[in-house]
Order: structure tokens, then C-alpha cells, then sequence
């Protein structure tokens, strides 16, 4: 099926993969039907568009349709790692004594359905279109697929929690991946993309799609059941009659025009050591910690604030490991906010 995502983009292809599950699951037949109830950590992110990265990459020796192929094959044996990817979330009504009930639950029902697969052409993107500019072109945006889908949007319209897009450039291909927020994290994204890398560059690295490829992955197996605390009500009831009700509308404002500021290795070594200068050896500051300071600070000078503004700085810290019952493998969200506060005047 053809068709066009804007911006000079056009799908050449768009299908479901379901999930290859026999190298996992040692010949087994695909795990039964069940349902993930989802954790507060999840059921906060409802109103929260997907999770989009992408990679772009140069021309492969071989590419077209059978680049394309052989990434839909690794693409179903990743998905069957990570079976719960290919479910759909659900919605039902929770017995609070009313009729109709006045409460909802919403969760992740591993029934297989699977995740999308999109092949598109861009023949006149080139890399240098987009790595040249400061800012990102409006172009990059229909490398994407499932754009502006909150995850209510998912569980009330029955769309797909994973969705990946191919699309060839004249000189390149860029690989997109959109992951809904309930069903993962950053941490879950960046393992099924690395595992969907492994297997899809595994063996002689060439594209032989005829056997099945290799599930080989480095990354911890998945451990698909989620945490709650023993006082937790699980499905967790969310006051409302209808998902419908917390879908955000949507307002046509102008496109936010985003950039993107490259950093080279050498450039934070300096600022490191910069920073490590000015406080005289009082206290050790990372990496992290410099180029924190140094965004924090540009972000303040440039909004003008008057010194006694105060203003935060919020970053997420990720549980596993950190809490007990929540290992290296779980899937789900995992992450709590940290935030600093200090005024514009000593931020500057």
C-alpha cells in the first residue's frame, strides 16, 4: 500500500509484524494470552505522546527491498523478546457499585496483534539535508511514524504500542522506532532497538533473509511482570467513566522549531575540566554534572529572568537496581523525577 506522510515522503509499504517467537521460546508456541496490569509510574504518562528516536545511517551495500525484508525478519524476532510490544492496551470498566461504573482500568493485553512496520522513500533527502542545519528540518518528522498519538489514544482507538518506519534516503536510510509511554521507558526502548541491532547484525553481516536470523542479545532478559507496592489496588481504578476524557485536544498552534547541539568528546572534557577549576578542587564534579550546570545556566540567561525567579532543573533517576523488586530486565516505566531549585540570580 502507497501512500504519503508529507514533507516529499512517501510509504511504500505498511504492514503488521507479528512476533517470531520460536528461537526464544525453544520451539514453543507463542506465550498464552495474559494481561499486564499497569503502575502508577505507567498510568501517569496516558496523556504523553510516544517515544521517537531515530538512527541515520549511510547506504548499506545492499539495500531496497531486501534491506527492507531482512530488517522486518530481525524486527519480528526482537518483537518476540519483547512479546508484550506487540499487545494492545485495554479499557474496562472497574465495579465501583455505579451503573454505568464511574471508574476505569486501563492495561497492556499480550494478545499478539503486532507492532507496525512502515517502508518509505525519500529519493530527495539527502544526509547532508539533515545533519548540516542547526535546526531539524520538517522533513525528519514524517520519518516517524505514529506522530502526535498519546497512549490514551492507543487504548481507545486500539492502535499499535510499537511502530518502526524504514525510509531510504538518496544516500542514506533512516530507522524510526515509536514506542507508547505506558508500555516503556527509555531504558526499554534503547533494549529492543539494541536487541532488534544485534540480531539484525548478526552472523556474516550479510543480508540473507533466507534463514531465520540469530536472537543472540546482550541485554537482560525481559521480566514483563509488573512492580507495585503490597498496599497497591491492582488494576488500579482512574476516576472517570471514559478514557475519552483525558485526551488532550488538540490545538493548532505553530510547530515548535527544534535543534540540535552536537558535543564532541574533546568540548566536555574542557568544560569538565573548567568546572573543576572554578570550584578549586572543593568537590569533584563530572561530566554530567558540567554540562548540567552549563544548559541550566544558558537556558536562564536566555529567558531574561530577574535574578530572584526561581527555576528548576529536572531530571528523571531510573529504579532499576536502585529498588528492590525491579531488576535489570523490567519492562515498564521505571523512573521517578528529580528536581533542583535554585533562583536565576545564583544559577548565573
Amino acid at each position: 500500500m502507497e501512500g504519503t506522510t508529507g514533507g516529499g515522503v512517501r510509504v511504500v509499504s505498511r504492514r503488521m509484524i507479528w512476533p517470531e517467537f520460536t528461537s526464544f521460546l525453544n520451539g514453543e508456541l507463542s506465550p498464552e494470552r495474559e494481561t499486564v496490569h499497569l503502575t502508577p509510574w505507567d498510568l501517569r504518562l496516558l496523556t504523553v505522546e510516544n517515544i521517537q528516536k531515530g538512527v541515520l545511517l549511510p547506504n548499506p551495500p545492499t539495500g531496497g527491498e531486501r534491506l527492507v525484508e531482512h530488517l522486518a525478519s530481525s524486527f519480528a524476532c526482537a518483537l518476540g523478546r519483547f512479546y508484550p510490544f506487540a499487545g494492545r492496551l485495554a479499557v474496562a470498566g472497574v465495579d465501583d457499585g455505579a451503573s454505568p461504573p464511574r471508574s476505569i482500568s486501563v492495561s497492556l493485553c499480550c494478545n499478539n496483534k503486532g507492532a507496525e512496520f512502515v517502508h518509505a522513500a525519500a529519493p530527495d533527502v539527502a544526509i547532508a539535508d539533515i545533519v548540516a542545519s542547526l535546526y531539524i528540518r520538517r522533513v525528519v518528522w514524517s520519518f516517524f511514524p505514529l506522530n502526535g498519538v498519546a497512549a490514551a489514544h492507543a487504548a481507545t482507538e486500539s492502535l499499535p504500542v510499537l511502530a518502526a518506519q524504514v525510509t531510504e534516503l538518496c544516500d542514506g536510510v533512516f530507522i524510526a522506532m515509536s514506542i507508547n509511554h505506558v508500555v516503556g521507558d527509555g531504558t526499554n526502548f534503547w533494549e529492543f532497538m539494541n536487541t532488534w541491532s544485534e540480531i539484525s547484525r548478526s552472523g556474516s553481516g550479510k543480508l540473507d533473509v533466507s534463514p531465520s536470523p540469530s536472537p543472540s542479545s546482550s541485554s537482560p532478559p525481559p521480566v514483563v511482570k509488573r512492580w507495585f507496592l503490597d498496599t497497591c489496588t491492582v488494576p488500579i481504578p482512574l476516576p472517570f467513566a471514559k478514557l475519552e476524557h483525558i485526551i488532550p485536544r488538540c490545538e493548532h498552534l505553530p510547530p515548535v522549531q527544534e535543534c540540535f547541539f552536537p558535543l564532541s568528546a574533546e568540548s566536555i572534557r574542557k568544560l569538565k575540566a573548567k568546572a573543576n577549576d572554578e570550584v578549586g578542587g572543593a568537590v569533584a564534579i563530572s561530566s554530567l554534572q558540567a554540562f548540567v550546570a552549563l544548559v541550566w545556566r544558558s537556558v536562564s540567561r536566555a529567558r531574561g529572568l530577574a535574578p530572584c525567579q526561581e527555576t528548576a532543573y529536572v531530571l528523571v533517576v531510573g529504579c532499576r537496581g536502585r529498588v528492590g523488586g525491579i531488576s535489570a530486565g523490567y519492562m515498564g516505566n521505571a523512573v521517578v523525577p528529580g528536581a533542583v531549585r535554585l533562583t536565576a540570580g545564583e544559577i548565573l
